[in-house]
């Protein structure tokens, strides 16, 4: 899971190098989150007009989450 949201910000962003992922410990409804962290230049690209990217980002996390029977969730930072 992790790996799937690093190769999909770093394919929207300017310096993939900077991309990074902090995955915290699931809670007690068993939700993981993941925290996705890029360059200041690049939060634009990875938040998109009006959120649109970034809501998607979370749509493809959720799914793949649900295949795997877990739940999860994806804050910007």
């Amino acid at each position: 899971m992790q790996e799937l949201l690093l190769a999909v910000a770093r394919g929207l962003v300017d310096e993939p190098d900077a991309v990074t992922v902090t995955v915290e410990d699931p809670r007690e409804d068993g939700t993981v989150v993941y925290h996705l962290s890029v360059a200041e230049g690049d939060m634009g690209r990875v938040i998109g007009k009006q959120g649109r990217i970034a809501k998607a980002i979370r749509v493809v996390m959720r799914a793949a989450a649900v295949r795997k029977g877990q739940k999860a969730l994806v804050e910007i930072d």
